[in-house]
């Protein structure tokens, strides 16, 4: 069959529509921290728009909130959990210098 003359053929993939992050029911505010704590890395950071999938108003929001949030002291401004961390290393062998 000719190119031209094929008839529009539609994608067989499936396309699911991805749930938003916040429900219109939720209310943004530095004391909802349940809601605050998905936006924020391991490291302490505020995730991007493009990785919490929120319209620009939405990350402004969330960005005054958790910065609200780490000024009243119910969210720590950096978490070092993992710096602070020692393991264990294994047991150096000390050589003795034959001369």
């Amino acid at each position: 069959m000719d190119k031209s003359k094929r008839p529009f053929l539609k994608s067989k993939r499936s396309f699911r529509r991805r749930l938003p992050p916040i429900q219109s029911g939720d209310r943004i505010d530095y004391r909802n921290m349940s809601l605050i704590s998905r936006f924020i890395s391991e490291q302490g950071k505020i995730l991007s728009r493009r990785v919490n999938r929120l319209t620009l108003k939405q990350q402004r929001l969330i960005t005054i909130a958790i910065k609200q949030a780490r000024i009243l002291s119910l969210l720590p401004f950096l978490n070092n959990e993992k710096r602070f961390e020692r393991t264990e290393s294994p047991a150096r062998s000390f050589r003795t210098r034959n001369k």
